[in-house]
């Protein structure tokens, strides 16, 4: 018997080690746009994490917790499986460059393989977000940058905390 799926909740996944401004922009115009919306908080096996999938959780919690209809999760495994583990058929998807476009064009293909009554949306990111990226916000926390322009406080809070305690803030390479 085959689950019944909705088009109107959507999964928005990701490793969001920190969750930023880009991510809650895709994460607050994607709650506009469905009744649900499921922001799955994922491995990434190519990826030391600085925060447990537990904070990362309680993180994004923090910061989408103004939008009613947005829910945060952990998950493992497949994001294919997660999307219809919690009935949906919509992922959603923030693209920023070309790379990224070529990137999550050959992932959605593979997840359509995976699963056919998935499908992939994907929002555009805004200008000023365009840039922005996990992976080089914590490498300017590890060497002490201003953070402020990509970062909620309680965020920027806490990953300069965790850069302070692993002793990486102001070393150089």
């Amino acid at each position: 018997m085959t689950q019944q799926l909705s088009e109107r909740i959507a999964v928005c996944t990701g490793t969001f080690d920190p969750v930023h401004l880009g991510h809650l922009d895709i994460i607050e115009r994607g709650s506009r746009m469905f009744d649900q919306l499921v922001v799955g908080v994922g491995p990434n096996p190519d990826k030391a994490p600085f925060f447990s999938a537990a904070e990362r959780v309680a993180l994004l919690e923090q910061v989408v917790g103004h939008l009613p209809n947005v829910r945060v999760q952990a998950f493992e495994g497949l994001a294919v499986k997660f999307v219809r583990s919690v009935g949906a058929r919509i992922m959603l998807r923030g693209l920023r460059t070309l790379s990224d476009m070529e990137y999550e064009f050959s992932m959605s293909l593979m997840n359509l393989t995976l699963d056919p009554e998935l499908e992939t949306i994907f929002l555009m990111a805004r200008e000023e977000y365009s840039h922005v990226s996990s992976t080089l916000l914590r490498q300017v926390a590890q060497f002490g940058g201003d953070l402020s322009k990509f970062l909620p406080p309680t965020i920027r809070a806490a990953l300069e905390c965790r850069a302070r305690e692993r002793g990486l803030i102001g070393q150089s390479r």
